[in-house]
């Protein structure tokens, strides 16, 4: 993913290997599959197992932060130990979890699972608190197996970026994280959010958005970075932005892709595989999609209808 970051040095990796666990504490030989996305201040996981044997979970106590799970099937079933007592608890598709990478965690798996998993440090917690309007917090808290029907939508959104890391678009990562988070810390922390501000952006912060948004057409620009520009934070921004626009900062990047690809399509001849890199997508069919969705034509129709 541009701007993406690595999550794990080389000999991070290889302890999880020596200890046969992955970072999470899962046992790596019982995984059926594993995708993993990182950007700033949190991780993105897909993490599977078929249920084939009994298999426990187990992390140590660290500075990470929270991580949130996301059932994306129904029938899971664990029994976690807190102390000397455990409970278990069954998970529905869309269900959640969040425990505090600071406690010691142990869980036995008694039934496969499909997880979306995000990982927010302890740092990226404390600035969505501040953005909030709510006292810092070092964890949030929930009941296992909770249904959380928006942060399942909001979570699904992820799932083809996960699948295709290597070209995911940081922009629209961080905008679907960002959200995430607020609604994470609006939902679990306990404490009544502020109300959102109103005023909108100026005219001035929309214009310097939209001339950050342009000048990232690769998809490297940041929501954080263009927030930090305008003096506002991250939520506030992009419900502001959409508010002036119609559009989220990612859909408006989309759209000046495609303009720009017409252009390019009326007056030149280069092939649409340049034309698509040229414009920021991340390949010939990632702009065919998107300029059919957008204009009801692909772009080959469109350049010889013109």
């Amino acid at each position: 993913m541009n701007g993406a970051q690595s999550h794990a040095t080389e000999p991070q990796d290889a302890a999880r290997h020596a200890s046969g666990r992955d970072s999470l504490g899962c046992a790596l030989d019982a995984l059926c599959e594993g995708q993993e996305l990182s950007g700033n201040g949190f991780v993105i996981y897909r993490k599977s197992h078929d249920g084939s044997e009994l298999r426990q979970v187990e992390t140590p106590p660290s500075d990470r932060g929270v991580l949130v799970g996301l059932s994306l099937s129904g029938g899971h079933r664990r029994r976690i130990f807190t102390g000397n007592r455990s409970a278990t608890y069954d998970f529905a598709a869309d269900s959640c979890y969040i425990r505090p990478f600071a406690d010691d965690y142990r869980a036995d798996i008694e039934t496969g699972f499909e997880f979306l998993l995000l990982e927010v440090s302890q740092a990226a917690l404390h600035r969505t608190c501040a953005e909030s309007g709510v006292a810092l917090a070092d964890t949030l808290s929930t009941t296992p197996g909770a249904s959380d029907p928006v942060l399942a939508h909001l979570g699904r959104a992820l799932l083809p970026a996960l699948a295709h890391a290597a070209s995911a678009s940081a922009l629209f990562v961080e905008q679907v994280v960002c959200a995430m988070q607020t609604h994470l810390v609006a939902r679990y922390h306990g404490a009544t959010a502020r109300a959102a501000r109103g005023g909108g952006l100026s005219d001035l912060q929309l214009r310097r958005a939209q001339e950050l948004l342009a000048a990232g057409m690769d998809g490297t620009v940041l929501i954080a970075d263009i927030a930090a520009a305008c003096n506002v934070s991250r939520s506030y921004f992009i419900r502001a932005f959409r508010q002036a626009t119609g559009a989220t900062p990612y859909q408006w990047l989309l759209a000046r892709r495609v303009e720009q690809a017409r252009a390019l399509l009326t007056r030149s001849a280069m092939p649409l595989a340049d034309v698509a890199i040229q414009c920021g997508f991340s390949d010939q069919s990632h702009m065919t999609r998107t300029f059919a969705r957008l204009t009801g034509s692909t772009p080959g129709a469109w350049r010889r209808s013109r």
